[in-house]
């Protein structure tokens, strides 16, 4: 953590109440490790501790436009947003303990269930339906731009074409998927 004023620290969170991601990611830098050390110190874990540091910058985006220069060390208002969040996090550790209550998010599956699958299936047996109703070099420049990734200077070169000929191409190719899938 380098040493940084705090006349500093203040401008970067009037910045970030702003929506500059430049003055999060230069407050994060300067900051983490003490916000870190002081989550680390409540949760007695490290994993915890990272979550918290998570939960505490997450909340610091949030809320940057609520603080008020008062005369105290900018400092003072991060540290207190990060020990109260460690404090909360123990809090549910401890009541989840006593309760035997499991986090959802333990139990949760994130893999689709068999619905989001058939629905899914059927999803991919639409669009190569309607791929197939294209014209075949316009179905692989569609699969190529939104499947793989490639440029439209890519496509353009491999298929001959300039590169606003491709770009008509795709569009005129997205408009007849859409309209045939919404048949």
């Amino acid at each position: 953590m380098s040493m940084v004023q705090p006349d500093e620290i203040e401008r970067l969170i009037a910045r970030i109440a702003l929506g500059e991601r430049s003055a999060f990611d230069a407050l994060y830098g300067h900051t983490s490790a003490k916000l870190f050390g002081v989550a680390l110190r409540v949760l007695e874990d490290r994993t915890e501790a990272e979550e918290a540091l998570q939960d505490t910058y997450v909340k610091l985006w949030h809320n940057a436009a609520r603080y008020r220069q008062n005369g105290f060390s900018p400092m003072t208002w991060l540290i207190t947003i990060a020990r109260n969040t460690a404090i909360d996090r123990k809090r549910k550790q401890v009541r989840q303990a006593e309760t035997g209550e499991i986090p959802a998010d333990i139990l949760a599956d994130p893999a689709p269930g068999p619905e989001t699958l058939v629905m899914q299936a059927s999803d991919r047996a639409s669009l190569a339906a309607c791929l197939a109703e294209l014209e075949e070099a316009r179905a692989e420049a569609v699969q190529r731009a939104y499947l793989d990734g490639d440029t439209y200077a890519a496509l353009a070169e491999s298929f001959g074409v300039p590169v606003n000929t491709m770009r008509t191409w795709l569009r005129r190719s997205l408009l007849k998927l859409r309209e045939c899938l919404s048949r």
